[in-house]
C-alpha cells in the first residue's frame, strides 16, 4: 500500500492554503528519520487511511523517497470529522513495536441462537507485539465457541498469526455470553500507540506554529 507525498515549504497559516486547494498536512519522523513537514492529497490520504487504519504499515513515497511508515496520530475536524493533520511514524526493518489492533468477532455463537443469550463484546482492540512489517490489520476472534451462559474467551485464547506476541493480559475477557437480563457494561478502550516508543516532543502541529517559522 503506497502513498505519496511532497515536502513541504509552508506552516502556520499557510496549511490553510492547503487545505482549500484539497492537500492535507503532515509529518513523518522515526528513530533514524528527522522529522520532515510534507503534504499529499486528502483524498487519497483518507482511502488510505481507510484500508491502512492505523496498524498497518504503508509505504509513503516523499519525493520518491521511499519510507515504510505507521499513521501515528490523525487530527480530525471536530465537526466535519474531515482529516486535517497526520503524523506518520518511520519504522526500521526488523524493528518490533507494540500496538493496539482491532478484534473482528466472526461466526455465531450457539448460546445466543439456542439459549437467547447475549453476547457482550467486552473488548474490542487487543495489545500485540510484532515486527513492524509484520503488523496484522486485525485479530479474528471466532465466537461460535460459546455454547453455554457465562461462556467467555480470553485474550490469552485467541490465536495469534506467525510472529505475532500477546501483550494484553491473557486473563482479560474479550467476549462472554450474558444471560438475557444481564446488563454488562462494556468498557471503552482507545488505542495506545504510547508503547512504541515514540518521543512527545515531536514537534506542535503546524497550525499551531507561528506563521514565521518554517517546517
Amino acid at each position: 500500500m503506497e502513498l505519496k507525498a511532497t515536502k513541504r515549504t509552508v506552516s502556520g497559516k499557510g496549511v490553510q492554503q492547503l487545505r482549500k486547494e484539497g492537500s492535507m498536512p503532515a509529518i513523518v519522523y522515526g528513530p533514524k528519520q528527522e522529522a520532515t513537514a510534507i503534504e499529499m492529497p486528502l483524498r487519497e490520504f483518507t482511502k488510505t487511511l481507510e484500508k491502512a487504519g492505523e496498524s498497518t504499515v504503508i509505504q509513503l513515497s516523499v519525493d520518491g523517497k521511499e519510507h515504510n511508515v505507521l499513521i501515528h496520530e490523525v487530527d480530525r475536524d471536530p465537526v466535519t470529522d474531515i482529516p486535517r493533520h497526520a503524523d506518520f511514524y518511520a519504522v526500521q526493518k526488523g524493528q518490533k513495536v507494540e500496538i493496539s489492533v482491532p478484534i473482528e468477532f466472526v461466526g455465531v455463537a450457539p448460546a445466543v441462537k439456542e439459549l437467547n443469550g447475549n453476547l457482550v463484546k467486552a473488548l474490542h482492540e487487543i495489545e500485540i507485539e510484532a515486527e513492524a512489517t509484520n503488523l496484522p490489520h486485525s485479530i479474528t476472534v471466532d465466537v461460535s465457541v460459546l455454547s453455554a451462559i457465562d461462556s467467555q474467551i480470553l485474550a490469552g485464547d485467541i490465536t495469534l498469526p506467525a510472529g505475532v506476541t500477546l501483550v494484553t493480559d491473557a486473563e482479560t475477557v474479550v467476549v462472554l455470553i450474558a444471560t438475557a437480563n444481564e446488563e454488562v457494561e462494556e468498557p471503552v478502550a482507545g488505542p495506545d500507540m504510547s508503547a512504541i516508543g515514540i518521543s512527545e516532543d515531536r514537534g506542535k502541529k503546524e497550525e499551531e506554529a507561528a506563521p514565521s517559522e518554517e517546517a
